[in-house]
């Protein structure tokens, strides 16, 4: 298998499912900041000019959560998906949550903070999706409450996928009043298979 990544981005709930699993991959890297995901030689293996990008055999697979899923259900002997029909709804339901209710505020903050141009960024926008994040994300604190993982009783790729999105909230200042979201951070990176977080990604590309 190849993961196409670049360090902090999505690319990490790819990368933390692959170590988790034990597999073995070849990690190729792509340099957004030299526009590789825009090259020709790229675009053909992902038109939308995105990462992270899975290819395992003829299969090529894109989006940063169906990677993981993809990898949970090849490998079903590690559990890093519930088997039963209800846990696995409950599993569905989360990911969804943090893939619409949590990443999508982040994105608005984050483009319109430094990926748009200058002149075409909207501070109030940054405004709004900053209270949407932490309206959704008091409800995920409550779940949290007395619980170690999203789903289960066990690490699954909801919690990768998870552990990563409220990483990044805490990256633009959003976990404050969080305590329970906090713990579960430091939990979770602090898992033996765990990849870089957000900030060493960073600052590993500066080295």
């Amino acid at each position: 298998m190849t993961l196409y990544e670049f360090g902090p981005t999505r690319s990490i709930r790819a990368r933390w499912t692959l170590q988790e699993l034990g597999v073995p991959f070849e990690a190729v890297k792509v340099d957004l900041r030299a526009g590789e995901h825009r090259r020709a030689e790229f675009l053909k293996i992902n038109p939308a000019g995105r990462i992270p990008v899975l290819v395992d055999g003829d299969l090529v697979l894109t989006e940063s959560v169906a990677i993981p899923v993809y990898l949970a259900e090849k490998y079903p002997e590690k559990r890093l998906l519930p088997t039963d029909k209800r846990t696995r709804a409950e599993a569905n339901r989360w990911l969804l949550f943090v893939a619409t209710e949590l990443e999508q505020p982040l994105w608005r903050i984050t483009r319109n903070r430094s990926l748009y141009p200058e002149h075409q960024r909207q501070p109030t926008d940054i405004l709004l999706a900053g209270r949407e994040f932490r309206e959704m994300a008091a409800v995920l604190e409550r779940h949290m409450q007395g619980r170690e993982f999203v789903v289960g009783e066990h690490a699954t790729v909801v919690d990768f996928v998870t552990a990563y999105t409220l990483d990044w909230a805490g990256e633009v200042g959003l976990l404050d009043g969080f305590p329970n979201l906090q713990e579960y951070v430091q939990r979770m990176y602090a898992r033996q298979h765990a990849p870089l977080r957000i900030a060493e990604a960073f600052a590993a590309l500066r080295a």
